[in-house]
């Protein structure tokens, strides 16, 4: 069984032009920019046959790629592609003090404490255990040959290392934007990443 995967993160919202994080428990809307993204995607991809579109539960994803829904594709939740929880600092306003605790975390992940998390939230291998039952269901269709799947900045990170077999101490390495694509190969054996964190649809803005 071949696949290819199109996994691109949802456009911006408010929340992410002002540098506030939104994790799982905020489901917020697109902003201007966000909606503006979202078209130029779809333009530069609306000729690319999909057999399936996977979203979060988050309205954010839905948003990005509805121009594809709108095309008749067809289209699931799972919520094994929702963002990280952050917990306590989800929607707070930067300061200095949530400030360190995001750099005290981050860390901690590096070091290889990936059960770290904040108070009401996720860890890594939390978020992994939901993004491999999400992956098992994607995976079971052989007939869902072509796939777009909108989800979330970390949690976009997590699966590429998933996917990779890469430890997720190296979550950091997939690099990304508002609506940046990574485009990954399945050939039956093993995923391949074959566009690497690719915003060129996005270069008039």
């Amino acid at each position: 069984m071949n696949k290819t995967l199109y996994i691109v993160r949802h456009g911006q919202t408010e929340l992410n032009k002002r540098g506030i994080v939104q994790g799982r428990g905020m489901d917020t809307d697109l902003n201007d920019e966000g909606r503006k993204q979202a078209g130029q995607f779809f333009e530069a991809y609306k000729n690319v046959k999909f057999d399936k579109i996977y979203i979060s539960s988050l309205k954010r994803t839905r948003q990005s790629i509805q121009q594809f829904i709108d095309l008749g594709i067809p289209y699931e939740k799972l919520s094994g592609l929702d963002e990280l929880a952050w917990g306590i600092h989800e929607g707070q306003e930067a300061t200095e003090e949530n400030k360190a605790a995001f750099l005290h975390l981050m860390r901690d992940w590096m070091d290889g404490n990936l059960d770290a998390k904040f108070e009401g939230g996720e860890s890594p291998n939390e978020v992994k255990a939901r993004q491999q039952e999400a992956l098992n269901i994607i995976m079971s269709r052989p007939e869902e040959e072509t796939v777009l799947i909108c989800m979330h900045g970390r949690a976009l990170r997590l699966i590429l290392c998933l996917l990779t077999e890469r430890p997720l101490t190296e979550m950091d390495n997939f690099p990304h934007q508002n609506l940046v694509l990574y485009k990954v190969y399945y050939n039956g054996e093993k995923f391949e990443i074959i566009d690497f964190n690719n915003a060129g649809h996005l270069k008039n803005i």
